[in-house]
């Protein structure tokens, strides 16, 4: 298995014999884009995705051995004795939200999205099989007054120049949600409020969530030049007067990010995932100087926060700064404006080459006439550079789970999440399964 980062997502997949089974700052269903690019997903919430290929030139599935098990086991699927199987890597769908400033001093930076999102961001993640599909949380409009349009190829809209028209979506690829604009310091408060909010043409009636897919990690890429400062519950007020929660990064940025990681965990736990084991990574394309170390201007999630301000930019944002070194996120320079190329492929590079083992997987379907014996599966986890495997116990349910367990629902194996953590981080880890089948159905 190969995988490094946190910008993507994968899942294992079972496959029988030869056969592949189901499995200003102040206030103020489509085409692929490009060659080979990601299959078509379902619209709407819980929407499930097609198979988008494989990324790279990782394998995928899980494969039963031929041959005979130690211990004397058959391995043989006609035989329904001990079967083996292997896992490997497939990658899963990507969902990457763009939350972009819409204050005035955003004007050149607006239009560097325009100029690039589809060239230089979906047309790379396209041509590499990943199955993907971008949500814009911005106001649509001209970015002369800092609000954008997204048009052919990644997006839908004519891009008249108009105000206060309703952008043009291009499903399962695009999504535009205008919910009016986003202002200097409150791009938290306008993502998490508006989540499950209808935005203001009804074409998300109940938020931008329709659009995610329960599955897929989300990326989100914040673009902004200034810094956190909002307020949240029951409503978001720029400011955070009479508001029962304020995000402020000015002293303590590292604490603000904690409280709005807490915060959007906790608004949709399957969508976002938990302290332990998140599903989303947040990249930060902000006021900070470019990082010299890095021909993109990027700093790693290891990185210090940065006080170096790039020209014109009104703060370095450290907020935002922060939860991208929580989550695992790169930051880079916004003063970059329409000279984005480099950054948004970057990006686009980390969803790809990062891909992530997901700690499920369908079991195969066993020979006709015979059932598996669910209470015989046995997970073996063999830790890169080593040939002794950890076996990790079956355990009843979710609920039950312990350090180096996994537990089955239905026809779907789950490592819990201690197991799920140490495989995830293990870049050389080997997955075998073993399933008895021992049990025929009767006539």
């Amino acid at each position: 298995m190969k995988f490094s980062g946190y910008l993507g997502y994968a899942a294992v997949g079972l496959l029988f014999g030869a056969g592949a089974l189901s499995a200003c700052s102040s206030a103020s269903e489509g085409n692929n884009v490009g060659a080979g690019g990601g299959s078509a997903a379902n619209t709407g919430t819980g929407a499930s995705s097609a198979s988008g290929g494989n990324g790279g030139d990782m394998d995928s599935g899980i494969s039963f051995d031929s041959g005979t098990k130690e211990g004397g086991g058959s391995t043989d699927a006609s035989a329904c004795g001990k079967l083996a199987a292997k896992a490997e890597i497939e990658i899963l769908p990507v969902d990457v939200v763009f939350i972009v400033d819409n204050s005035c001093s955003m004007n050149t930076e607006a239009k560097g999205v325009e100029d690039n999102i589809s060239t230089n961001f979906a047309q790379v993640i396209s041509a590499s099989g990943v199955d993907y599909r971008v949500i814009l949380l911005s106001e649509n409009g001209p970015n002369s007054q800092a609000s954008i349009c997204i048009g052919a190829p990644l997006g839908g809209s004519l891009c008249t120049g108009q105000t206060d028209e309703a952008p043009i979506n291009n499903p399962p690829l695009f999504y535009h949600y205008d919910n009016n604009d986003i202002e200097s310091t409150d791009g938290w408060c306008s993502a998490w409020e508006w989540y499950d909010k209808p935005d203001r043409y009804t074409l998300a009636p109940g938020g931008w969530k329709d659009w995610l897919r329960p599955q897929a990690l989300k990326a989100f890429v914040m673009m902004t030049d200034d810094r956190v400062y909002c307020g949240i519950k029951p409503y978001y007020q720029y400011g955070c007067s009479g508001s029962t929660s304020c995000f402020n990064d000015s002293t303590n940025a590292m604490g603000a990010a904690q409280q709005f990681d807490a915060e959007l965990l906790s608004k949709d736990p399957a969508m976002f995932g938990t302290v332990a084991n998140r599903k989303y990574v947040w990249h930060s394309i902000v006021g900070v100087a470019a990082n010299p170390s890095d021909p993109t201007g990027a700093y790693q999630p290891t990185e210090p926060i940065t006080n170096s301000k790039c020209t014109g930019a009104v703060n370095t944002s450290p907020g935002n700064q922060a939860l991208s070194q929580l989550t695992g996120g790169l930051r880079f320079p916004v003063c970059e404006g329409q000279n984005f190329s480099a950054v948004f492929q970057a990006i686009a590079k980390g969803v790809i080459a990062g891909a992530k083992l997901a700690c499920e997987f369908e079991l195969p379907t066993p020979p006709e006439g015979k059932e598996f014996d669910l209470g015989s599966v046995t997970v073996d986890y063999t830790k890169g550079g080593t040939t002794t495997p950890q076996n990790l116990k079956q355990v009843a349910n979710a609920a039950a789970c312990t350090p180096g367990s996994f537990y089955i629902d239905q026809t779907r194996v789950y490592l819990c999440p201690d197991a799920c953590n140490s495989v995830q981080q293990d870049p050389d880890a080997k997955l075998d399964v073993l399933v008895d089948c021992v049990k025929d159905i009767p006539k």
